[in-house]
């Protein structure tokens, strides 16, 4: 079993090698730099405590303005994408039930993302094919800030997936991989 200590830095090794790398999120690279990232791991399998450490990590947003966003990472759990999808549906109905909504969103990112009609062998399921499963806290505030000063921005999944789809599927699956 990986500790977790060694998936934060996998995960991290994700973000600078994959997400950064390939520029899928143009926003990122500042949030490294200033370290404004949190990485939560939970290793708990089931669901409860899994949605109790998400409903934590939104709290650690509310008293940590230093922090700007939380990757909540479930190396344990879901490892079938659509249980995953259910999280991820639960997961936002706490952000509404408890009044985050508007305040916090939910991205998503697991091993073996798909995109609704999408093929298994798309390699523009590697924009969110993550090496672990994990729920992705964004302050809303921080996004919208960013997204005033990135020309365009309603551009960048097309863009994304143009990348990886002229990169292929052998190279973004080995480039997801190689963070293992």
């Amino acid at each position: 079993m990986t500790s977790p200590e060694q998936v934060i830095v996998q995960t991290r090794k994700w973000i600078t090698d994959v997400v950064v790398a390939c520029n899928f999120c143009p926003f990122v690279a500042r949030e490294i730099k200033q370290n404004t990232i949190h990485y939560q791991v939970e290793p708990a399998v089931d669901a409860a405590s899994c949605l109790q450490a998400f409903l934590q990590e939104c709290e650690r947003l509310d008293n940590q303005k230093d922090i700007a966003t939380t990757l909540l990472i479930l190396p344990n759990s879901f490892p079938v994408f659509t249980d995953y999808l259910e999280l991820v549906a639960l997961a936002e109905n706490i952000l509404s039930t408890h009044g985050y909504e508007g305040i916090y969103q939910v991205a998503s990112f697991h091993p073996l993302y798909l995109f609704a009609g999408a093929p298994a062998n798309d390699a523009a399921n590697y924009t969110n094919r993550s090496i672990y499963p994990m729920l992705h806290l964004l302050r809303e505030e921080n996004l919208e800030q960013a997204l005033l000063h990135y020309p365009h921005p309603e551009k960048i999944p097309d863009r994304n997936i143009d990348f990886t789809r002229l990169k292929g599927l052998a190279h973004m699956k080995m480039l997801r991989d190689a963070c293992l």
